[in-house]
């Protein structure tokens, strides 16, 4: 029997889902709690305007909110009983989660569990440590179990097109001041104590060189900022797409939730991600990646992943921020 009322069971829900992996670490959600459901809701105020004019990136990262959500509850006792898209008239309602029976934890569940709040997005190379085929295979049957595909890309020849591709996105954002600004807006500089977007302390001063170049985003914008270091970790890491057959809103929730799903396994065993999205928000390079790389499915995340030996926190908003 569960030691949490269902009640309890829903507040560490909440807890747990503020931290969440989301584009620029945006946080682009909100939580309404009643006596017997959690609502979760985009907050469109925080949407890339610039960069996710769909709104793809926004329900990608509430998706992973989302699984972190039932995470979370099965790790309380209640298995969850999710709602996508419940209400027509309210497209700002995403799902709604409440507790369903009492459940036992597995041992998976526990340790997904202990991953939330430990997980990390990694802006840099990789050690020179492989990441074991059999273990990639674990991360592809994971994003299976919530119906999306995760592809590791094993040809050097494709790497080079997604490296080359994410770094012509990049040039072209970087001509656009749409792009620039909406970047600038989620840069923290040093010694900010804002709870959201992205540390000067989370990613190089200098990126060192990899094999296949992934640009990373540009947030110091030219003022020096980032972390000193970086520099012997210069492995690519295995890169791997995630894609969907469809493109709708139920199928971003699925990603983002398959997404969070690989990212806790991967953390639970030592492995970061490094995302790179900069291809994926330019809707004709996205549209050639999934005809020409993917088989006519939709990619909806490129990453690297790969094993990293710095330790970086992550800010997040007080629950009073997200809770409505």
């Amino acid at each position: 029997m569960s030691t949490c009322s269902p009640r309890q069971a829903m507040d560490a829900a909440v807890e747990a889902a503020r931290w969440a992996p989301s584009v620029h670490n945006t946080q682009p959600w909100t939580f309404s709690v009643s006596d017997v459901e959690i609502g979760l809701k985009a907050d469109t105020g925080r949407q890339l305007k610039a960069g996710d004019v769909t709104g793809r990136e926004l329900v990608i990262s509430c998706g992973a909110a989302l699984f972190t959500m039932c995470v979370a509850m099965r790790c309380a006792g209640f298995e969850p009983v999710v709602r996508v898209l419940p209400d027509p008239d309210r497209p700002g309602l995403l799902a709604t989660v409440r507790p369903g029976r009492e459940s036992e934890p597995d041992e998976v569940t526990r340790v997904l569990g202990g991953e939330i709040e430990r997980r990390h997005t990694h802006r840099a190379g990789f050690a020179d440590v492989p990441v074991p085929d059999a273990f990639v295979e674990s991360l592809v049957r994971a994003a299976m179990g919530e119906g999306v595909r995760l592809t590791p890309v094993r040809s050097a020849e494709a790497v080079e097109v997604l490296a080359a591709l994410t770094r012509a996105a990049q040039g072209v954002q970087e001509q656009d001041q749409r792009f620039g600004l909406e970047v600038v807006r989620w840069a923290r500089p040093p010694g900010s104590t804002r709870a959201d977007g992205v540390p000067a302390g989370s990613y190089p001063r200098e990126g060192a060189p990899t094999e296949a170049v992934f640009p990373q985003r540009h947030y110091a914008w030219r003022q020096g900022w980032g972390a000193p270091g970086g520099q012997d970790e210069t492995a690519v890491g295995v890169v791997a797409v995630l894609t969907t057959r469809a493109d709708d809103r139920r199928d971003w929730l699925a990603a983002g939730q398959a997404l969070q799903r690989v990212l806790l396994q991967a953390s639970a065993h030592g492995v970061s991600a490094a995302f790179h999205t900069q291809a994926l928000e330019l809707e004709l390079l996205r549209e050639f990646l999934r005809l020409e790389l993917f088989s006519g499915e939709h990619p909806q995340m490129i990453m690297r992943l790969g094993v990293t030996f710095e330790e970086k926190g992550t800010p997040r908003r007080p629950l009073s921020d997200v809770l409505e």
